[in-house]
C-alpha cells in the first residue's frame, strides 16, 4: 500500500488555474478559478494561468482570449499567465511539447511505462468484441506492447518510426492513498485503474503527463480542481512518485460539483438552455458552428454579484452572511469551509444576488452600463446628460434585477408613453375628473418652484377641495407621466420630467381616460 503524506514544505503558496481552449467558461470552471485566486491570496501567494491546449483536435481559436476575459471581468487577473510572463513560463502546453517526451521515456526506461503499437482501429475492434474494454492490467499482455512484443520487435518498430502512444504501466495490486484537503483521506486500488495514455501519437502529452510535469516546472504548492478528476489521482500521484518528485508533490483539494437545480448531476449548458438561465461566464460565440451562448455578463449580472454568487455555492464563512466582496472573500477564505457535498445551483438566488450588487453599487459605478441600455433604445447619452440619468438610476435601482431592467424601469424618463394602461381608470372616468386635470395644470403652469416637496402638497391640496378619493386621482396621474401602474414616487418622476413636460403629458393623456 503507498501511503502519500503531503509535505507542507513550500516557502510560497502557488495555485494554478490550468482551462483548455476549447469553448465557453463553465461556472464550475470560475468557481474552481476563484478558489484557486482566493486560497492564494488568502495566503499572500501567487494565482497562476496555464493553458492547457495539448488537445490540438479541440482547440478553439479565440477561446483563450475568451478566458483571460472572463477572468479579467471577475476581477481575478493572473501574477503569471501567457499575456503576463514570469519566471516559470512558457504557460501554454502547447510550447512546452519537447519536455515531455523526454519524462515519457524516462518512465519506459525506469520500468513504469510502455510503448503501444496498437492502432485506433485494432482498439476500437477490442471495445466492439469487449463492451467494457479498458487497457489494463489484465489484457496488456494480449495488446500490441513493448512488454508483450519484446525488445527486439520494440525497436525495430520505434526504428522504423511507427505510430506509438506511451502508457503508464499501472501497479497490479496495491492501494494509493493520500490526503485530500477537503475530502480527508482517499484511497484507489490500483486493480481498478487503467494504463492512462501518457504521451499520444502525435508526440503531444496528455493531461495525465502534462499535467504533473507542470506542476513541478511551475513549483505549485496546491491544486484545486473539481472532483471529477479525483479517479484520476493515482495516476497522478504514481507520477509524482515514479518520476521523483514525491516529496515536492502539492497539497490535493478535489471541489465539489455545482449541482443540476434538482440537485440530480452535474450542472450542464443543456440545462441552463432548458431552464432559461446562463451557465457560461460570458457570451460565447462558437466559431466552428456559429451559436451564439448568453453568458452571465450579458445578461445583465454584475462581477461583484456573479464572484458573490460562485463563492457560496460549496462554501460558507460559518456566519449568515451572505454578501461578500472579493476583499472580503480573501480575508475569510478557508479550505476547512468548502463542503464534500455537491452543491444545488439556484439561478432566482442568483437573481437575488445581482439585486443586492445592484443597489449596492454607486451610480458612477453602473452608468456606462445604463449608457449602453439607453443607447441600445435609440437614446444617445452626452456628458451633460449623466448627472440626469445618475439621479434616475439611484431613483429605480432597487428595482433592478439586471442592468437592462433600466429601461423597462424608467423609459419614462427619456421618451413619452406611447401607450397608456387605461383599463382600470377608464371606467371611472368622469368630466370632474378632467376638470380636476384642468385645474392641475393650470395651477401647476403657474409654478415658480418645481420640485417634488412643493408638488406633492399642492397635489393634495388640490385633491381635498375636489372632494374626490386620493386614489381616484393619483393613479391616473401616474399613468399619464409614466403610462403605467410602475415607477418611484410620482412627484418625484413630475420633478425630474420637468414642469412643461409634464403639463404637456396630462394634456396628452387626458383624451386617452375619455375616449
Amino acid at each position: 500500500m503507498r501511503s502519500f503524506v503531503l509535505m507542507s514544505s513550500h516557502k510560497k503558496v502557488r495555485v494554478r488555474f490550468a482551462p483548455s481552449p476549447t469553448g465557453g467558461l463553465h461556472l464550475g470552471g470560475v468557481r474552481t478559478a476563484l478558489f484557486n485566486y482566493l486560497f492564494a491570496k488568502h495566503h499572500q501567494g501567487d494565482f497562476i494561468l496555464r493553458v492547457e491546449d495539448t488537445d490540438q483536435t479541440r482547440f478553439v481559436p479565440g477561446a483563450e482570449e475568451y478566458i483571460m476575459e472572463c477572468l479579467a471581468w471577475c476581477g481575478l487577473n493572473p501574477d503569471e499567465s501567457p499575456q503576463h510572463g514570469g519566471n516559470y513560463g512558457p504557460y501554454r502546453q502547447s510550447e512546452r511539447k519537447p519536455s515531455y517526451r523526454h519524462f515519457a521515456e524516462d518512465l519506459v526506461a525506469k520500468g513504469h511505462a510502455f510503448y503501444a503499437f496498437d492502432t485506433p482501429e485494432e482498439l476500437n475492434a477490442q471495445r466492439e468484441q469487449h463492451p467494457n474494454f479498458r487497457y489494463a492490467h489484465d489484457n496488456r499482455m494480449d495488446l500490441r506492447n513493448s512488454l508483450s512484443l519484446g525488445e527486439e520487435e520494440t525497436a525495430r518498430l520505434l526504428k522504423s518510426g511507427a505510430p506509438h502512444t506511451i502508457r503508464i504501466k499501472m501497479p497490479e495490486d496495491e492501494v494509493v492513498s493520500f490526503e485530500d484537503m477537503i475530502r480527508g483521506r482517499v484511497s484507489f486500488e490500483t486493480k481498478l485503474v487503467d494504463d492512462k495514455v501518457l504521451l499520444k501519437a502525435d508526440g503531444m502529452p496528455t493531461y495525465h503527463l502534462a499535467v504533473v510535469v507542470d506542476d513541478k516546472a511551475m513549483d505549485i504548492s496546491h491544486v484545486f480542481r473539481g472532483e471529477e478528476w479525483l479517479p484520476s489521482a493515482p495516476v497522478h500521484i504514481l507520477l509524482w512518485e515514479y518520476l521523483g518528485w514525491k516529496e515536492e508533490m502539492p497539497e490535493w483539494a478535489h471541489l465539489p460539483l455545482i449541482l443540476k437545480p434538482d440537485g440530480n448531476g452535474k450542472l450542464s449548458k443543456r440545462d441552463g438552455d432548458r431552464l432559461g438561465f446562463p451557465v457560461y461566464a460570458m457570451n460565447w460565440n462558437d466559431p466552428k458552428t456559429g451559436d451564439l451562448t448568453t453568458g452571465f455578463r450579458e445578461r445583465g449580472f454584475l462581477p461583484e454579484a456573479f464572484v458573490n454568487m460562485l463563492a457560496v455555492l460549496g462554501w460558507n464563512d460559518g456566519t449568515d452572511q451572505e454578501l461578500f466582496t472579493l476583499e472580503e472573500l480573501i480575508a475569510k477564505f478557508s479550505v476547512d469551509r468548502i463542503s464534500k457535498a455537491g452543491a444545488k445551483f439556484d439561478f432566482e438566488k442568483a437573481k437575488w444576488f445581482n439585486q443586492e450588487w445592484i443597489k449596492r453599487a454607486p451610480e458612477s459605478e453602473l452608468l456606462p452600463q445604463v449608457a449602453a441600455v439607453l443607447e441600445s433604445h435609440g437614446i444617445q447619452v452626452e456628458q451633460q446628460d449623466e448627472n440626469f440619468v445618475g439621479i434616475v438610476l439611484d431613483l429605480v435601482k432597487e428595482r433592478l434585477t439586471y442592468i437592462e431592467d433600466f429601461w423597462e424601469q424608467s423609459s419614462f424618463f427619456f421618451q413619452k408613453p406611447t401607450t397608456y394602461d387605461v383599463d382600470a381608470v377608464k371606467p371611472k372616468w368622469n368630466a370632474d375628473k378632467t376638470s380636476f386635470f384642468t385645474k392641475v395644470s393650470d395651477v401647476f403652469a403657474q409654478q415658480q418652484t418645481w420640485d417634488a416637496a412643493t408638488l406633492e402638497p399642492l397635489f393634495k391640496n388640490l385633491i381635498a377641495e375636489s372632494g374626490m378619493k386620493m386614489g381616484e386621482l393619483m393613479m391616473p396621474f401616474r399613468i399619464m407621466l409614466v403610462g403605467g401602474k410602475f415607477g418611484p414616487d410620482v412627484f418625484k418622476i413630475a420633478e425630474l420630467l420637468g414642469q412643461a413636460e409634464v403639463l404637456e403629458r396630462i394634456k396628452l393623456a387626458v383624451p386617452q381616460f375619455e375616449a
